[in-house]
């Protein structure tokens, strides 16, 4: 490629990028529920820039573009909350997904106050149960959502979660 891919945290500049990047990785999603009308296709910029200013948000940057985001934050119990984990299609397959699940992991318990982490996704998401499973999270719950969506929720322990920058 002759770029590196370079994780860091995500400025109120890229607020857009960021939306715009998830509108395209969960068209597939979309597809495979047959739901367009899916929450990460429907959020607000403002709830991008909310989450900018009061969460964790990390990107994957190659050169100026974009290309990977995701998303956390930490509950009152300890719980450190992952979400909107998205990877560009023509960059998947490569461990760019894996390499910001470990980031924002290590974000997230760097002052010990993660006592688990938890994330969701669709029961027929099969790529990214496993991502999940191969980074050590088990599914803990069930939720049938309608017809053709089962939520599927995810964790595990922070101290089992061997923290990889």
């Amino acid at each position: 490629m002759g770029m590196s891919v370079i994780i860091s945290a995500a400025t109120e500049q890229d607020a857009e990028k960021i939306l715009k990047l998830q509108y395209l990785c969960y068209q597939s999603e979309a597809e495979l529920y047959g739901d367009y009308s899916i929450e990460p296709l429907t959020e607000p910029l403002d709830s991008v820039r909310a989450e900018l200013a009061g969460g964790t948000v990390l990107v994957a940057r190659l050169g100026e573009e974009v290309v990977a985001a995701v998303r956390g934050a930490m509950d009152a119990d300890g719980t450190a909350r992952i979400g909107k984990l998205v990877v560009h299609p023509r960059m998947q397959r490569h461990g760019l997904g894996g390499r910001l699940l470990d980031a924002v992991e290590a974000k997230l318990g760097a002052d010990g106050a993660a006592k688990r982490f938890q994330l969701f996704t669709g029961h027929r998401s099969e790529h990214n149960l496993r991502l999940y499973r191969k980074h050590g999270y088990a599914a803990v719950s069930t939720k049938r959502v309608d017809e053709r969506l089962t939520v599927v929720t995810l964790a595990k322990d922070a101290e089992a979660g061997a923290f990889v920058a």
